[in-house]
């Protein structure tokens, strides 16, 4: 046990033979169970798998390939069966070293949050080594999720190593969750949803010449249209369904303001454009106000949001508000 919590470490695997073996023997004797998937990996991993003696080991192997996302999501299932109070998920390449696991249950322990994630950016040496690219790419995603998920106060929302209380789990709807590299971003999407506090533990990456599994491509098109989805079910959930909030009139009345004045614009200036005249003063003048205003609500709304953010700290009963999801299930 770690701080009298029963930890099990969750570790989706897929392509990773020659390193996992390596990844399970840093996880620390204080972690109580190591449930590694194998998720239809076609290199020798379950060979090596196999000839792993630590007795905290369970391996399950999924027949079809369903992604990180799948593989966590079958790994928490199965540490929630066995009883662990605190659910770790850490990659099985070795980048995120699973020797840190006891400084991310730490903030779960000391009852200051719910879910913890590990953050690449506090260390600059080893932020350094990152390749440009993914560097690049990493700033754009996490801006962009800290917007669709809520969580304004974390630094490196896209970090795949995390720890999750495990009666938080049980209120999630697990089998819903995204099945691939969207997996994280959901987690936490739902997580604001149920007002889950989520903090940031500092800690380094190791990178090496591997490349990365993640395409830019496939982010950049991927992503998104479901980080918008995203943003909205989430602000439909908290700011409408459990709670209406100025949040989302503001959203959505500012919504409408920018795009009404957006197209209305783009349409009168098609218009005037052909018939080779000057937009009139008045139409110019409605579009800026439509502009304007939709901005100003849309900033409010934003605003709002950041100030909303679940953030670590002690509550007096330490019990959060849950909405649990197994009814519509």
């Amino acid at each position: 046990m770690i701080q009298g919590l029963k930890v099990a470490a969750v570790i989706p695997a897929y392509r990773v033979g020659r390193e996992i073996a390596g990844v399970v023997a840093a996880v620390p004797p204080e972690v109580d169970s190591i449930v590694v998937v194998n998720d239809a990996s076609p290199d020798d991993l379950s060979r090596v798998l196999d000839q792993l003696a630590d007795p905290r080991l369970v391996v399950l192997t999924h027949e079809k390939n369903q992604g990180v996302g799948g593989a966590t999501v079958t790994g928490m299932l199965a540490a929630l069966e066995l009883g662990c109070d605190v659910v770790v998920k850490c990659d099985g390449d070795g980048q995120m070293d699973p020797a840190q696991i006891a400084l991310l249950v730490e903030p779960l322990a000391s009852g200051l949050a719910d879910h913890a994630k590990g953050s690449r950016f506090h260390h600059g040496r080893e932020l350094r080594k990152m390749p440009r690219l993914r560097f690049f790419g990493n700033v754009i995603l996490t801006f962009l999720t800290k917007l669709a998920s809520g969580y304004w106060n974390i630094l490196d929302p896209v970090n795949g190593f995390f720890a999750t209380r495990a009666d938080v789990l049980r209120t999630l709807p697990l089998h819903r969750l995204a099945r691939r590299y969207f997996f994280e971003s959901d987690l936490l999407i739902q997580l604001n949803i149920q007002e889950a506090r989520v903090a940031d533990v500092p800690l380094p990456a190791k990178y090496g010449d591997e490349p990365s599994s993640l395409s830019p491509v496939r982010v950049a098109i991927d992503f998104p249209p479901r980080l918008v989805g995203g943003l909205i079910k989430r602000v439909f959930w908290r700011y409408v369904f459990y709670d209406v909030s100025p949040v989302a009139v503001f959203g959505l009345l500012g919504s409408i303001s920018s795009i009404a004045g957006l197209g209305f614009g783009i349409y009168q200036w098609i218009v005037h454009y052909r018939n080779e005249e000057f937009t009139p003063p008045g139409t110019v003048v409605i579009v800026t106000l439509l502009l304007i205003f939709g901005f100003e609500l849309l900033l409010q709304a934003l605003v709002l949001d950041i100030h909303n953010t679940p953030r670590p700290g002690r509550r007096e009963d330490d019990v959060l508000r849950r909405r649990s999801f197994a009814a519509r299930s």
